[in-house]
């Protein structure tokens, strides 16, 4: 059984790399650690299919070196201990990890002796952004590398060298640069996912030619970076999330265009619902109602119909009037929770012990509820609102908080009550 096409034409030399100049290229990084025929603990980060694995064994090919495969999610103790021994027995080994964000904590503990000594050189490889995702013992240790997406040239490039290699497609194919295009574009940046729609398209090409018709049958557009990893999901979420605040209602459709391909109407929905009251607020207080409703029914549809009662929404959310008023005044409460600690008035607690009652919160005295003190009395004046925004709401709210304003609040309800 042949292998795989993405399979066969992986690279093996520094020269066959594709893409990553700053990092391969003629003053790259890891170019000039290997003409020193050196390299250190390193974490290979970035998009699918941009040469994160490939280029780990490259190195230990032109080092020379032994290394071992290793994969985080299906390895396991014993597979660690073999790779631990060969590394004393040959002096040092190079270790490829595949999806090192998974390692566990055992796994970790057992790794990071070995690293720290030099015995074992890790590259691990990962599409998660590793400043959220690997563990600080694990990162310190190692360098950081991003990779980038290859670019539309690079991916025709290597598209090409398929075309023609010994252990491609051996010249026994043509294709137009028209379909050749089309790969370049619906990929993103992944050479394993072009080289399998190449592979897929001369099985099914008729006499041995590749057209852009034949290409666009067998591919569907899809981002894959917008939910290739757990990193880039959130990144789109944020995207939107900023493009709504920006009252942008075009970027904000694509967003959420390219969250759709995902299929997670949850994360969408959860996100909306905090804009419609951190970036919206009091500007426009029944959007988040508008807000609900269009969740409900994205939820009651499902996807792909989903995705109109959501863009509807969008458009709404972006064109709305913004206010942070609440959502500062939510922060500054908190900040001061966190920083500061006040016993609330004995009045206020459900059952004020030892307190005589006509001290006490007396239900019945509706008139004077706004005339008390809740606060402490170390911060019985503090205010955590701001200023309002100039839109008709807030200053319809503006008037009422500065009207309460001016009623001297007391923690003397003995007096207060005597008064009426």
């Amino acid at each position: 059984m042949r292998e795989p096409l993405a399979m066969r034409m992986r690279p093996e030399k520094l020269e066959d790399i594709l893409g990553q100049k700053d990092l391969v290229g003629e003053n790259g990084v890891i170019r000039k650690c290997l003409e020193k025929d050196t390299i250190f603990s390193s974490i290979f980060f970035g998009p699918p299919g941009t040469g994160k694995t490939t280029l780990a064994r490259v190195i230990a090919n032109e080092l020379k070196k032994p290394y071992r495969s290793f994969n985080a999610v299906t390895g396991n103790k014993k597979d660690l201990d073999a790779i631990f021994l060969e590394a004393k027995m040959s002096g040092q080994i190079i270790l490829v990890c595949d999806e090192v964000h998974r390692l566990n904590k055992d796994k970790q503990d057992l790794l990071l002796p070995h690293v720290e000594d030099g015995s074992v050189i890790l590259l691990g490889c990962t599409t998660a952004n590793p400043y959220h995702s690997i563990n600080p013992a694990i990162r310190s240790r190692c360098h950081l590398f991003e990779f980038k997406p290859l670019t539309d040239e690079d991916i025709k490039e290597g598209l090409k060298k398929a075309m023609v290699s010994d252990k491609g497609l051996e010249n026994k194919y043509t294709i137009d640069e028209d379909a050749l295009d089309l790969i370049a574009l619906t990929v993103n940046g992944d050479i394993r996912w072009a080289l399998n729609i190449l592979e897929i398209s001369s099985i099914i090409c008729k006499d041995g030619h590749i057209d852009k018709e034949i290409v666009a049958e067998n591919t569907k557009m899809v981002n894959q970076r917008s939910f290739g990893s757990e990193d880039g999901h959130y990144d789109l979420l944020s995207g939107l999330q900023k493009s709504i605040r920006g009252s942008d209602p075009n970027a904000a459709l694509y967003y959420l265009a390219l969250l759709a391909q995902s299929g997670d109407v949850e994360s969408i929905e959860r996100r909306l619902l905090v804009i419609a009251y951190e970036d919206i607020g009091l500007a426009n207080p029944s959007l988040a109602a508008r807000t609900i409703n269009a969740c409900r029914t994205a939820e009651h549809v499902g996807f792909p119909e989903a995705i109109i009662p959501l863009g509807v929404q969008i458009i709404d959310l972006c064109l709305s009037p913004k206010s942070r008023t609440g959502v500062d005044a939510v922060h500054a409460a908190q900040h001061l929770v966190e920083t500061s600690a006040y016993d609330m008035p004995k009045y206020l607690r459900l059952t004020p012990v030892g307190l005589p009652k006509e001290e006490q919160y007396s239900y019945e005295r509706y008139d004077c509820f706004h005339k008390i003190q809740y606060l402490p009395d170390e911060i019985k004046d503090v205010e955590f609102i701001g200023e309002f925004n100039s839109n008709r709401y807030e200053q319809q709210l503006k008037q009422i908080y500065e009207e309460l304003k001016k009623t001297k609040r007391t923690a003397n309800l003995k007096d207060l009550y005597k008064k009426g």
